[in-house]
């Protein structure tokens, strides 16, 4: 018999009759002998009509509040889950975060877990009640409630399975595991398997929405054995999981792609000590994450200065760039929207070399212009042309031969 943790995302439990189905699968999983944890999300589309909401008495309400209000959302689904277990003859019991009890820290919107007592929760499975838990939100050490920021759940739900020792955490949603890149891009992907914390966390970082990147965090440093899967249709899933040595290690695991960057380029900025500080100094102040960066120097003693940061932040960015480039005495500042980043992932990047150099060569050959390029030990991103978006992701995805099964 194994403990699983189950967490149901937003599309999952939409509607009174999605939710009558994931009370089909949580009792046949009782049925199988398992005990079950349930963490759920609020219904799809409900903490965008709560924020509508309040926004709608103050464009900028109390942090304090507005966490009280959007805490709500999770609150109708546990009771409403409960319901449906019990009157298919399964005891469920709903626990709201501040009942069992999740305690966070005191940043609003963006609260991070301290611990989770389990006390509650261990009591009812071994009595053999289903404990139903809101996702998404906890309570601070003085008694408010906090949330965890958009995607919260998925850490609510890996967090309890660590806390609980869980066998594996199950990530059920709208898709029926990870593929190696968007099957709406390509429909040749192919949906994995496993793949290990550390390739699904970069990901996850580069644009694969599948799962919550703190949650990903959470699993590998806690070890918790992660599955996703479909509310929707039966399969395996992938198994997101510690590295392990295959008969044959892929490549590359996946294709990522994030259409949400912006460039900047400070040009002919004087080539001297603190010049990167002096620009990126003012960005960061402001709140501004930085993504990938790159200088060129030039033979007249300045140097370019290249770097992108998320779409949203554009205009912000550009006008404090402006500012700086004038006391610089730079020559000025460019920027694009036209962009997005590809990313290739694979721990056998490690061991194998030349794959930069394949990628290249595979964008060179569609007359694909890389116009910046960054690197770690599991990945390779470029930024490239957004209309170019599909036709690389493609290429690729063929190249390094991603839609072909592999012996696990």
């Amino acid at each position: 018999m194994a403990l699983l943790v189950q967490k149901y995302g937003g599309t999952s439990v939409g509607s009174v009759e999605r939710i009558d189905l994931v009370a089909a699968k949580v009792a046949a999983a009782r049925e199988r002998g398992h005990q079950i944890v349930v963490v759920v999300s609020a219904m799809s589309g409900e903490t965008d009509r709560l924020l509508k909401l309040a926004r709608s008495v103050d464009p900028r309400p109390q942090p304090r509040e507005l966490d009280q209000m959007l805490a709500t959302g999770e609150q109708v689904t546990i009771a409403l889950l409960a319901m449906a277990l019990a009157r298919r003859g399964v005891p469920a019991r709903s626990y709201q975060g501040w009942q069992v009890a999740i305690q966070t820290d005191q940043a609003y919107s963006k609260a991070r877990i301290r611990n989770i007592q389990t006390e509650r929760l261990l009591a009812d499975c071994k009595a053999g009640t289903v404990p139903v838990v809101a996702g998404f939100q906890g309570v601070d050490e003085a008694g408010n409630v906090t949330t965890l920021g958009r995607g919260g759940s998925d850490t609510t739900g890996v967090a309890l399975a660590a806390a609980l020792k869980a066998d594996e955490c199950q990530i059920y949603t709208d898709v029926d595991g990870v593929y190696t890149t968007d099957p709406r891009v390509e429909p040749k992907a192919r949906r994995l398997d496993r793949i290990t914390f550390e390739e699904m966390l970069e990901l996850a970082s580069l644009g694969s929405k599948v799962l919550q990147i703190r949650s990903v965090e959470f699993a590998g440093k806690y070890k918790v054995p992660l599955r996703v899967l479909s509310t929707f249709q039966e399969g395996p899933g992938t198994l997101i999981t510690l590295e392990e040595h295959s008969m044959e290690e892929p490549l590359i695991s996946g294709i990522a792609f994030n259409r949400d960057e912006a460039q900047l380029t400070v040009s002919g900025v004087p080539d001297r000590p603190g010049i990167a500080a002096a620009i990126l100094g003012p960005i960061g102040e402001a709140n501004i994450e930085v993504d990938m960066i790159v200088q060129n120097v030039g033979a007249d003693g300045t140097t370019d200065f290249t770097f992108t940061v998320h779409r949203n932040d554009h205009e912000r960015a550009v006008e404090i760039a402006r500012r700086v480039a004038q006391e610089l005495r730079a020559k000025g500042v460019r920027s694009a929207v036209d962009i997005v980043k590809v990313s290739l992932v694979g721990v056998g990047m490690r061991s194998h070399a030349g794959i930069a150099a394949k990628m290249f060569r595979v964008l060179a050959e569609e007359g694909i212009n890389i116009r910046m390029i960054s690197t770690s030990e599991i990945k390779i991103s470029v930024v490239i042309e957004d209309k170019y978006l599909e036709l690389s992701v493609r290429a690729l995805h063929k190249a390094f031969d991603l839609a072909e099964s592999r012996i696990v």
